[in-house]
């Protein structure tokens, strides 16, 4: 199992003690060689989606439904 990597939510205050923390993990489509690795992490109304060889680039989010209405299209897809 890969080992999760937590960090504050932008969007988390100082100041507020309840804070959101997120962890990245490398989808489980992603070859091992790290060729073509995406990096997954979830919250509950977002999900985070980016490229595992650039964590401070940019990144796609989705709404959690329309993620997992890519992903159940992706899984049924003909390739």
């Amino acid at each position: 199992m890969t080992e999760l990597t937590w960090f504050k939510s932008s969007h988390s205050s100082n100041e507020d003690a309840a804070c959101v923390e997120v962890a990245w993990r490398k989808s489980t489509y992603s070859s091992n060689e790290g060729a073509q690795c995406v990096e997954v992490a979830e919250t509950p109304g977002t999900v985070h989606l980016r490229d595992s060889k650039d964590k401070t680039g940019p990144q796609l989010t989705f709404e959690p439904a329309a993620w997992k209405a890519f992903i159940d299209f992706a899984a049924n897809a003909d390739v």
